[in-house]
């Protein structure tokens, strides 16, 4: 976006209607329960599990249409009119913001190559489907082309759009500065993958450990440096408030910040963060080919941060006892429709870990109805294997709900019936 941004005298109107919305929604009480909950059951303290429907794969079944059309208008609009959509139409327990986020434009070629990526349509014309082509095709040749990432901020061009949506909503949504360039940087076997291909990948291992370990370290200590140079840039931001963490879940906690320096100085480091890592890509592999080619450098990566966030959609029991449980500070850990539920609720038993569900997303974004009774049951089954658990519900990976927009509210009803039957 260049630092020219033109709006309309209707867009401005439209837009400052859509602010008053927010932040009336923001101060309703309902609000600050959300926020008591998420800090409760951030410190392991909560009543009840908070339940996230993440929706922005299937946005275009329920957002409406845009009423601006310059670009800068559109960039406001989209983030007001989530919120409100939110709210309106789903209402899980995602806490409406009270401020309007201004991400920091930072750029980062990451260590140095290009992708040749080829994209897929599928019926509805959305590309979610790609193939890239690698850029390491021999381990042993190839490592040369790996090279150490340039970083830079456009502080300029950040803060003139911070200026801009001041002038426009400021008055009734202030604005915030915030960071969202490591929300998922440390997923270190994505990366691995882009540079390699799967196969080439678990080949190297066996064929040439050595160059694979080297290229791991490589990729971990550049990944660490995007975050050294953030700090000595003086350009992360706290993310212990109601800020996204982990793969669906937020970050209300008092037990961030914790470095002597920002006690001292009031500057950010890595160790006063959330940080949200996995390795979806290392599923194939033995718990002990894990333990020994991936989870040496993500554990790296954790000694760095505060608190942690592990998984996505992989299962985690495999590697639970021989790596993941050795990370004093993991907070969250997800829990996927692949993984053995009652496996991890008896592991996390009374821990310090919390257990972050992600439902099978096949009840609501398979067929044209919600199977309520099976998905009761569904629910059930994660309330009683999580049972002594500090547990959250993480709704992601629904791509499209065929017709029927009132089903993720619906299924938000029935897991807080299913969790008041459980606590009855």
């Amino acid at each position: 976006m260049s630092n020219r941004f033109e709006i309309t005298t209707y867009e401005r109107e439209y837009l400052r209607e859509l602010a008053r919305k927010v932040i009336e929604y923001s101060n309703l009480p309902i609000m600050e329960e959300r926020k008591k909950q998420w800090y409760a059951h951030n410190q392991l303290q909560g009543s009840k599990p908070p339940i996230i429907m993440e929706w922005y794969t299937f946005a275009g079944d329920v957002m409406p249409a845009m009423k601006c059309e310059s670009d800068s208008a559109k960039a406001i609009e989209g983030q007001l009119v989530s919120h409100i959509m939110n709210h309106e139409l789903i209402d899980d327990d995602k806490v409406m913001p009270s401020f309007f986020p201004i991400h920091w434009q930072i750029s980062n070629n990451r260590l140095g190559v290009e992708y040749a990526v080829q994209h897929a349509k599928d019926s509805s014309g959305r590309e979610l489907g790609f193939h890239i082509d690698p850029p390491i095709k021999d381990i042993t040749k190839d490592l040369g082309l790996l090279k150490h990432s340039q970083f830079s901020v456009d502080r300029e061009g950040t803060y003139a759009w911070k200026a801009f949506v001041d002038e426009t909503i400021g008055d009734i949504l202030p604005t915030r500065i915030k960071n969202g360039s490591m929300d998922w940087f440390f997923c270190l076997t994505a990366v691995t993958v882009n540079l390699m291909s799967m196969e080439n990948m678990f080949v190297a291992m066996i064929d040439h450990p050595d160059e694979f370990h080297q290229m791991m370290s490589f990729i971990t200590d550049d990944s660490l440096a995007f975050t050294k140079w953030q700090e000595d840039e003086n350009l992360l931001v706290l993310n212990n408030d109601n800020d996204y963490v982990g793969s669906g879940s937020y970050g209300f906690t008092n037990e961030l910040p914790v470095s002597d320096t920002y006690a001292k100085t009031g500057k950010v480091t890595a160790k006063d963060l959330w940080c949200n890592f996995n390795s979806q890509e290392s599923v194939g592999l033995s718990p002990s080919m894990y333990a020994e080619y991936i989870f040496p450098y993500y554990r790296k990566v954790a000694d760095h941060f505060g608190q942690m966030y592990y998984g996505c959609c992989e299962p985690v029991h495999e590697i639970w006892d021989n790596c993941l449980s050795e990370l004093s500070n993991l907070h969250k850990v997800s829990v996927s429709a692949w993984c053995d539920e009652d496996f991890i609720g008896d592991r996390l038993h009374g821990g310090k870990t919390i257990y972050s569900r992600k439902p099978s997303p096949n009840f609501i974004g398979v067929g044209e109805t919600l199977d309520e009774k099976a998905f009761a049951e569904h629910i059930s089954k994660t309330l009683q294997a999580a049972k002594g658990c500090p547990l959250e519900f993480i709704f992601r990976d629904i791509y499209i709900l065929n017709g029927d927009q009132s089903k993720p509210a619906r299924a938000i009803k029935i897991v807080r019936e299913q969790i008041e039957k459980m606590r009855a």
